[in-house]
């Protein structure tokens, strides 16, 4: 059965732009072009509560800690397999290409991060003394993973794909722990466990999508959810749960 396609496009700075044809060009192997960088991140975040402000929430708390944390994430220095590369040099420079072969699929790359000191030297600190009535500690290994298309990607390209996608896992778990607290309004304890993060292939293509599950959470209700998301059947050998330990309390 073969199927005719048909494209417009318009110009969407011109509100009186007509449709123009567009011709579709067919290419192989492109949804399997795609680099994987793989990050494990150890975080130890310590946000002490405010005693004198009641009104200010565990979770706004936590927000706030989170926002100081970040700025070292997107200040820190990441090595790529190792190395220190200028941001504007190909991520593939020095990679041998396969002769025939276009697909990126074997290409990962080891990605750390160097994170500075709260405080530097050329930064002079006052001491200051806040009345607190508790604290949040989050600790952990956070396994992290992204995607970017192999056709001529920048260094700096995958430095801020790491950065993205560090940043928000980690406050994506602490929404949804906050989340689950609220809705099974569950007693007060010392000790919280983020939820830990999953991976399945996309069906068809290499690279892999997440999400969470508690402890208490099965496999098989994991492997529900993707397949009622992804509309496609997922086997329960088909899910990759990171080995974390990750914990907030």
């Amino acid at each position: 059965m073969l199927t005719r396609l048909s494209c417009r496009t318009y110009d969407v700075h011109d509100p009186k732009s007509s449709a123009r044809p567009a011709d579709w060009k067919y290419q192989n192997r492109v949804s399997t072009s795609w680099l994987s960088l793989e990050c494990t991140v150890h975080i130890n975040i310590h946000i002490p509560l405010s005693a004198t402000s009641v009104s200010y929430s565990l979770e706004k708390n936590t927000k706030s800690g989170l926002v100081r944390w970040a700025k070292q994430i997107e200040n820190g220095v990441y090595l790529i397999n190792g190395q220190v590369k200028d941001e504007d040099c190909d991520l593939l420079e020095g990679q041998k290409k396969s002769r025939g072969n276009t697909q990126a699929t074997a290409h990962s790359f080891d990605v750390r991060v160097l994170t500075q000191l709260p405080l530097s030297s050329d930064h002079r600190s006052t001491a200051t003394v806040q009345i607190c009535s508790g604290s949040v500690n989050l600790r952990g290994d956070v396994k992290c993973r992204a995607f970017i298309h192999s056709n001529r990607p920048k260094v700096k390209d995958a430095v801020q794909a790491v950065k993205r996608d560090i940043l928000n896992t980690v406050a994506e778990r602490c929404e949804i722990l906050f989340e689950d607290l609220l809705l099974n309004e569950t007693p007060e304890k010392k000790n919280y466990e983020l939820p830990h993060r999953v991976f399945v292939p996309l069906p068809g293509s290499a690279i892999r999508l997440c999400d969470y599950k508690f402890g208490d959470e099965s496999a098989e209700e994991i492997r529900d959810h993707f397949s009622e998301m992804l509309d496609h059947e997922i086997q329960v050998e088909d899910l990759e749960i990171a080995e974390e330990v990750n914990t907030g309390n």
